[in-house]
């Protein structure tokens, strides 16, 4: 029988500062996607910004934001820890 040792780490998602703000910031880009979908879906303005959406604003607005919530959620899952460890 065979067996095998890694010294990897494993570190979770609320192990670290780091790996702590990506995920924060994950679920803020989910948020603010949900908003975009919304209010290009139904034809509102922006928040704060005044500036009026359609349903192609809208689209384009939650892609953006769920791309940058997947790679935050993607470095806090899998980054290791830094020098400061």
């Amino acid at each position: 029988m065979t067996s095998t040792s890694t010294n990897a780490s494993e570190v979770g998602l609320f192990e670290t500062r780091f790996s702590i703000a990506a995920a924060a910031l994950s679920g803020l880009s989910v948020l603010v996607a949900v908003v975009f979908a919304w209010t290009g879906y139904q034809g509102e303005e922006l928040l704060l910004v005044g500036t009026e959406m359609n349903i192609v604003n809208g689209l384009s607005g939650f892609m953006i934001s769920m791309f940058v919530a997947f790679i935050a959620l993607v470095a806090a899952a899998y980054m290791e820890p830094g020098f400061d460890h």
